[in-house]
């Protein structure tokens, strides 16, 4: 635990006055208006989009950042936005992807003390910078009409469950989800299933319904374009 760590803990169980509280927190409800004013506004005149999760670690040399970009690519080409965190690893293979199939690129990037900058494949108008994870999730689950998570870390599970609580629980429409890498996903889909599922009933079987898990950019491609047909959509740019 670094010292700065220590000051943010110790600071939580300071005692604060009325007026301490009352000019941080005021601040604080200001600074997330105005980030998801800036979310909304930009985000609003995009166009159907597609995100793309995915670990920030990846690199290039990474089969699954090859897969990202061919994925992205082929998204596009569909008529489909590419919208990613916006950082390095295979949100810049997914937005470079984007790039290269002459579609819509878009970074919602975190602000982070390390690991994270806009990758250079993210349209300059389509850049939004936040400071919070939670007004960034709202905002790719708002604007995505379909979600594609590669392998990653945390914050690409935490993005993951994200939506499919929220389509669990009927907070959104039953947009399709496509998990990318078997292998991958196997150890998590197998504890989702056996320990959750049958042994815990924390779940339904239907619910393993929300997503699918698939291996090849041409799959995932497919089961967006399959769910949309049914309802005679497609995308208007």
């Amino acid at each position: 635990m670094t010292n700065q760590d220590e000051d943010k803990i110790r600071n939580a169980f300071a005692s604060k006055d009325w007026n301490d509280i009352k000019a941080s927190d005021s601040w604080q409800i200001f600074k997330i208006m105005s980030e998801f004013v800036e979310g909304f506004d930009k985000m609003s005149r995009i166009g159907p989009c597609v995100s793309v999760f995915g670990s920030a670690r990846t690199k290039e040399d990474n089969p699954y950042y090859k897969l990202a970009e061919e994925i992205a690519f082929k998204l596009t080409r569909e008529g489909y936005g590419v919208i990613t965190g916006g950082g390095p690893g295979i949100m810049e293979a997914a937005n470079k992807g984007a790039r290269a199939g002459g579609g819509k690129s878009v970074g919602l990037n975190i602000v982070l003390p390390f690991e994270q900058s806009s990758n250079q494949f993210v349209d300059q108008d389509k850049n939004v910078n936040f400071d919070y994870f939670f007004v960034r999730k709202t905002i790719f689950l708002k604007y995505s009409q379909g979600f594609v998570a590669m392998p990653g870390g945390f914050g690409t599970l935490d993005e993951l469950f994200e939506a499919i609580t929220l389509i669990q629980t009927n907070k959104v429409a039953h947009f399709p989800i496509v998990l990318v890498g078997k292998k991958y996903w196997e150890g998590l889909m197998n504890w989702v299933k056996d320990t959750m599922l049958y042994q815990e009933h924390n779940i339904s079987e239907k619910d393993l319904e929300l997503f699918k898990i698939v291996d090849t950019a041409d799959e995932a491609v497919y089961i967006i374009n399959e769910f949309y047909s049914k309802y005679l959509l497609k995308p208007n740019f």
